[in-house]
């Protein structure tokens, strides 16, 4: 396999920076070129739930490499650029606003979309979702004592916007369609451990709750109103309700998909000169078996060590466990392995599980460990 004389990478976030940083550690030297969407140096998207949201840490703090590393690497980073779709035969990336990128190899590392409402009022001023670093800094804006927050979605997002806000005083109600909060990736035995969590600190969570609309006036979010006739007053909404992998520019290279772009084990899709790394690759797991698309950090930052060895002539499986971590309030904990609800037999709990300080491993039929948690341990 010959060296490529041109990589591109269409990605601003971690997964991309860590894209081009894994070739160069390999020693590629040929023209790399990184093609990011919002006009800031590539960053990690976790601080803007936890230590940006709450105004403990710095956006400097978030950023993958400084504006030297692109320079000094010879990494041609084109911010505020969007991609508008790829042309896989005659290998090129068409821009909005900019000529056409020509490639050898190309790595998509678009991320995810987050999914909106479909409601009454889900468009109204007022209404925020999270993903970028303007949108963390929207929603810290109506934290604090006087301020009412509601949040739609008792996911890890939701809830840990939850725990930012309360823990700047202001008042929050978080409404979650199912019975419990997190139940679809922990089971209800360790679901109801956040439950208890977040009603100790104050927080007014809605069960089974079903929204009907968002309320406005002039335009403005005034709250929601859930399907029984229930009111609840907010001066901003915030909704969180998961993400959907961004695969358009891979639809229209006509790569395979299915639940984001399918990749085999070593990160490569349907196309041999196109890689898919992140939120959006689903990807074939040698080790679990089975196809795991996952939409979590430690994806983007070490998926693209192997998806460069692999773009390099290396074939190098990505083998790592899927692994995610939240900090809620005093809670900290990690997860790693891959056990969804209604796919493991029994959970096992070892420590003080109402002390919230504890390790709980899901197993299967035969005892074998699918996942475990650490929860202030």
């Amino acid at each position: 396999m010959s060296t490529p004389e041109r990589v591109v990478i269409v990605g601003g976030g971690l997964a991309g920076a860590k894209t081009a940083e894994g070739l160069r550690s390999l020693g590629y030297d040929g023209q790399l070129t990184i093609v990011a969407a919002e006009n800031h140096l590539p960053y990690e998207r976790p601080p803007l739930s936890k230590g940006y949201l709450a105004g403990t840490a710095a956006f400097a703090d978030a950023v993958v490499h400084p504006a030297a590393w692109y320079a000094e690497h010879e990494v041609d980073l084109l911010l505020a650029t969007r991609a508008t779709d790829v042309d896989a035969v005659g290998h090129r990336v068409r821009l909005q606003s900019a000529p056409a990128l020509e490639y050898d190899k190309l790595v998509l590392a678009t991320g995810s979309i987050p999914r909106s409402l479909r409601v009454p009022g889900a468009d109204a001023q007022g209404v925020q979702m999270l993903r970028t670093i303007e949108d963390s800094e929207a929603i810290r804006d109506v934290f604090g004592a006087q301020h009412r927050l509601v949040i739609i979605g008792g996911g890890w997002i939701g809830l840990e916007v939850a725990a930012a806000a309360r823990d700047a005083g202001t008042e929050v109600t978080v409404i979650e369609a199912l019975d419990l909060p997190l139940l679809n990736v922990l089971g209800p035995q360790a679901a109801a451990v956040f439950v208890e969590l977040h009603r100790a600190h104050g927080v007014d969570l809605r069960l089974g709750a079903r929204l009907a609309e968002i309320t406005t006036d002039a335009g403005a979010a005034t709250g929601v109103r859930l399907d029984g006739g229930e009111t609840i007053g907010a001066d901003a909404v915030v909704v969180g309700v998961g993400v959907a992998p961004d695969v358009a520019l891979a639809e229209s290279a006509g790569l395979e998909l299915g639940n984001g772009v399918l990749v085999d084990a070593t990160l490569r899709t349907s196309d041999p000169d196109i890689y898919a790394v992140g939120d959006i690759a689903n990807h074939d797991h040698p080790v679990l078996g089975r196809r795991v698309r996952a939409e979590h950090w430690a994806n983007a930052l070490n998926q693209p060590a192997a998806a460069a060895a692999s773009l390099l002539g290396d074939g190098t499986p990505y083998t790592a466990l899927p692994y995610f971590y939240s900090d809620q309030y005093d809670l900290g904990m990690e997860y790693v392995g891959f056990a969804p609800n209604g796919t493991y037999d029994r959970v096992l709990v070892r420590g003080d599980l109402a002390g919230r300080k504890f390790v709980a491993f899901w197993l299967d039929a035969a005892d074998r460990i699918l996942a475990s948690m650490n929860v202030n341990v």
